[in-house]
């Protein structure tokens, strides 16, 4: 085990730990019940697992590795048995002929001893990587695939009596609830499996829906549906059940949509799920679950996958002290994933940060986040209200849904406040439009709109399995994007580009079809990037607002400012192999 105090000193050096964080661990480690100090920086959330790991295998002199996004194949996972990757905590994930790679959680002596021999056996060499207990757990899942496991769980259930399941009457709710809490009963293995296998799949949405012969469970990954798996229509109505005792909804209602939450503990992290409930006829519900895994949600500007123009404008503009930063798109585009970057960048000691949220999705240490309640008059209007009088330097309201809101946030933005914000809207110039529509004073909103960032989430190419494209393709790409590109400065394009080192070799470049493997589900795809544009409010875009709104158009906001379009930045990063151009052409309009 790593000593407290060499981890302590290490993550003070990468400036990982802010003053308060190194006083609270200062003040616990003198405490006589303080043991570890892996465990107290994940209990309070002062480090994330994966970057306390990649820290951790810095002191261990093995190469980090974050297998999340990992489906290993059989034959290569099967290197090392079931019991010995249990008992080791080591896994295998990738091989060729000659070598192996493996991940270790606690990289030590007897494990290694271990796997070393294995490898002889086997000939062939071992090479180490430390990988988290979340990683570890993530891959050790693979051992036994979700459809064996919801088998063997139906198989049981065919066994039982379901009668008090299927027939959810109001004074069988107390015993659903003693049958249902049991970790053993087969619906609730049913019900842990489907969730884990959507956390495990990078799933943002888990729906589970009534058909006349079966009921369907989909996973949302990187945007798009897919089946998972299909169970016995007769299981529905007790998997349904399943989820409304977790979530606390009420058991005997029916008729009407229900939304609740549910906080499960899993891989040794805290993920919350939204859940809501839709009456579909014949005594039905569809559920679906919105995971929100805190962990892999909340990174910087610039993993989000902004270009450098959006980057620099944006990281520009929040350094302001007041005025509005708008994200716009349409739903599912990342807009409030972008607000929380921002947020997570401007937390300090000496800022007052508060939000409104609908609902609040992810909690964010240091941060006052409000839930509206538009049912009891708590709406985004009346907490703004509320919320000026709370001495914020920085307010977050979730979204700009009507003309008080906006007029709202237009004064907060004017009385000293930063106010971040999101609206639907298809482009960044649009928004001016919108805002004005909403009957915002042009005078107004030209002096305190500071930037307005339009984005859209496209799927990312899987590395694992991509193939690159023919050379007759390949002309073709690069001939309908410098048509596209031919507005932009050199240098521009250069700094977009990184590969590219001569604005004239764009045949150098190296671009991609999606293919398929076990690691992408098949698809091709692997993760999400967002493409966005950006128009920074300046002297000319004011006076266009105030004095000749007919003549805010691209063209003459091009005459004081750099612009990459949406369409544009999709274009690069097709040009940089990240994604494809089907894709691009998928989320945006043409």
């Amino acid at each position: 085990m790593i000593e407290n105090q060499k981890l302590f000193e290490l993550l003070k050096s990468k400036n990982l730990l802010s003053p308060e964080d190194i006083s609270e661990i200062e003040l616990a480690m003198k405490s006589n019940n303080f043991s570890n100090l892996d465990s107290f920086l994940l209990e309070h959330k002062i480090i994330g697992p994966e970057k306390l790991t990649e820290v951790k295998a810095e002191i261990y002199g093995i190469e980090y590795r974050n297998l999340l996004d990992l489906t290993i194949p059989e034959e290569t996972l099967k290197l090392i048995k079931k019991d010995l990757a249990e008992n080791y905590l080591a896994v295998c994930f990738e091989a060729d002929e000659n070598k192996m790679s493996v991940g270790l959680v606690n990289p030590n002596l007897k494990s290694m001893d271990a796997i070393n021999f294995l490898g002889k056996q086997k000939k062939m060499n071992v090479q180490y990587f430390m990988i988290s207990k979340i990683s570890f757990n993530s891959i050790f899942k693979q051992y036994q695939k979700m459809e064996d496991q919801i088998s063997s769980a139906i198989e049981i259930k065919a066994k039982e009596d379901q009668a008090e399941l299927l027939e959810v009457k109001k004074e069988d709710e107390a015993d659903i609830l003693n049958m249902e809490d049991s970790e053993s009963a087969p619906v609730a293995q049913i019900v842990s499996v489907i969730i884990k296998n959507g956390v495990d799949s990078r799933a943002s949405d888990i729906h589970v829906e009534p058909y006349e012969n079966e009921s369907r469970v989909r996973y949302r990954v990187d945007g798009i549906l897919k089946n998972a798996l299909f169970l016995p229509k007769n299981i529905h109505n007790a998997v349904v059940a399943r989820i409304k005792v977790l979530a606390k909804m009420k058991m005997d209602e029916t008729r009407v949509p229900q939304d609740g939450r549910i906080v499960l503990t899993l891989d040794n992290r805290e993920i919350d799920f939204r859940i809501s409930t839709l009456p579909i006829g014949n005594n039905k519900e569809k559920v679906v679950l919105r995971i929100l895994d805190t962990v892999n949600a909340i990174v910087s500007l610039k993993e989000l996958g902004f270009n450098s123009y959006v980057l620099s404008t944006l990281e520009k503009n929040i350094k302001k002290t007041n005025g509005i930063i708008l994200s716009t798109g349409p739903t599912g585009s990342g807009k409030t994933t972008t607000l929380y970057s921002i947020i997570n960048v401007l937390n300090k000691e000496g800022v007052n940060i508060s939000t409104l949220e609908d609902p609040v999705e992810y909690q964010i240490k240091g941060i006052n986040q409000s839930q509206i309640r538009p049912k009891i008059g708590y709406s985004f209007a009346t907490g703004l209200r509320s919320l000026v009088r709370q001495d914020p330097d920085i307010i977050m309201v979730g979204e700009i849904r009507d003309d008080e809101t906006a007029e709202l946030s237009v004064h907060a933005g004017l009385t000293g406040h930063l106010v971040l914000s999101t609206l639907h809207t298809n482009d960044a110039l649009g928004t001016i439009f919108r805002l004005l529509d909403m009957k915002v004073e042009p005078i107004l909103l030209a002096s305190i709109l500071r930037v307005v960032v339009a984005q859209r989430l496209i799927r990312k190419i899987c590395p694992h399995c991509r193939k690159e494209v023919g050379l007759e393709e390949k002309k073709a790409l690069i001939i309908k994007a410098k048509e596209e590109l031919f507005n932009l400065k050199p240098e521009r394009i250069l700094k977009e580009i990184p590969s590219l080192k001569d604005i004239n070799n764009f045949e150098s470049l190296k671009l991609f079809h999606p293919v398929g493997c076990s690691r992408c589900q098949e698809t091709g795809y692997l993760g999400r990037t967002v493409i966005g544009e950006a128009i920074e409010i300046d002297e000319n875009l004011r006076s266009l607002i105030i004095n000749n709104i007919n003549e805010i158009k691209i063209e003459n906001v091009k005459k004081s400012q750099e612009f990459i379009s949406i369409k544009q930045d999709g274009l690069f990063k097709v040009l940089n192999g990240e994604s494809n151009l089907e894709e691009i052409l998928r989320v945006i309009e043409v």
